[in-house]
């Protein structure tokens, strides 16, 4: 299968030395592959960090492109805007899809376990490679959520403000069983064998049967009833089951099954609490103004499980995104998005001199 796509713009990074997992494996040659807007400042303090989710790239301006631009959220401007591909992905950085070092077979379904705080800590040697030492902003959805509050934790005084956005802090018992079930829909598929496809095999049903899953889990009753109803093709197939089917085979194209195992895994080992005394603990030293946004229909990441985070921050502030569409509200609902995080960017003029924020409201 291909993996993912890499723009034209995207260059590449490789991390000198080794680097140690949370797990004790090793990586050799560590590769990133990253985007960047705008122009670093002589002091490298007007970095923004935008973070992605589970099957994005660095290709902010595909996904998230409401938030970049002048007078927006994420403004070249004003910002150097930073996004990497993650640890353990395919489409340019490190992962299942790379060769081992010394040119051997790809890792496939070896690949070392990572952790979200691997992924941030990959992200931290690169932007001390592009000179950028400190972060106006911190912002990202779902596993980007995860990455915004570990940047927090991990390097506090690189770090101006955040954005976690539909985010948790730390993955729910709900959470992980969506995920162990589409992995065994990846695992059960008769094509896998040991951790990788058989070669020239046709597509993936086990990778598309677990993007159906998740997009089930990305989206609300409100919005596919919506949408869909009952509506059929002149098939009789279900407009909603079409619609299934699609984006299921769409990640096939784009995506490799073994980084989706692996960075699925990632998210479920996402708890700030852990090694640190509990979440609440944790979340208590992050001096930081933190916009915490939440969606009203969320039910991966329900609004219960951000409004525990911003009562737990101490500079947080809580933001309702209200849509129809569930947890990918965040990616649909672009202009909303990009208001609430350019208001909160714009009650904050002390970014721009170097200071911390006061407590936001």
């Amino acid at each position: 299968m291909s993996a993912g796509a890499v723009s034209l713009e995207t260059r590449h990074l490789r991390l000198r030395g080794t680097f140690p997992l949370e797990s004790g494996a090793v990586l050799e040659e560590v590769r990133v592959a990253y985007r960047t807007w705008g122009r670093l400042d002589a002091q490298g303090a007007n970095g923004v960090l935008v973070c992605h989710a589970l099957t994005g790239t660095a290709d902010v301006d595909a996904w998230w492109s409401p938030l970049l631009g002048p007078g927006r959220a994420l403004d070249p401007d004003r910002d150097f805007v930073v996004c990497s591909n993650v640890l353990g992905s395919c489409s340019g950085t490190t992962g299942p899809t790379s060769p081992r070092p010394g040119g051997g077979r790809r890792w496939g379904g070896s690949f070392p376990e990572v952790s979200v705080r691997d992924i941030v800590r990959v992200q931290g040697a690169l932007l001390e490679a592009l000179g950028v030492h400190r972060l106006r902003l911190v912002v990202g959805g779902s596993l980007g959520g995860m990455q915004v509050l570990e940047w927090a934790l991990l390097f506090p005084e690189r770090v101006l403000a955040i954005a976690p956005i539909a985010v948790s802090a730390r993955h729910s018992a709900w959470c992980i069983a969506l995920s162990e079930a589409q992995r065994q829909t990846i695992f059960a598929d008769p094509r896998w064998r040991d951790g990788h496809y058989a070669a020239n095999e046709p597509p993936e049903a086990g990778l598309a049967a677990a993007r159906m899953i998740a997009m089930c889990s990305y989206r609300s009753r409100e919005s596919l009833e919506g949408r869909f109803s009952r509506d059929a093709a002149a098939s009789g197939e279900f407009a909603v089951s079409g619609w299934l089917h699609h984006h299921g085979l769409a990640l096939v194209d784009r995506f490799d099954a073994n980084s989706y195992v692996t960075l699925t895994r990632a998210m479920d080992t996402h708890d700030v609490g852990r090694g640190r005394g509990g979440w609440r603990s944790a979340l208590a030293t992050v001096g930081a103004p933190a916009l915490v946004v939440t969606i009203d229909t969320d039910v991966l990441y329900p609004p219960v499980e951000q409004e525990e985070l911003a009562a737990a921050l101490p500079a947080g502030r809580l933001a309702r995104l209200v849509s129809p569409h569930g947890h990918d509200a965040f990616l649909i609902e672009g202009e909303a998005t990009n208001a609430l995080v350019a208001e909160f960017r714009a009650r904050r003029p002390a970014e721009h001199d170097g200071k911390r924020g006061a407590r936001a409201s």
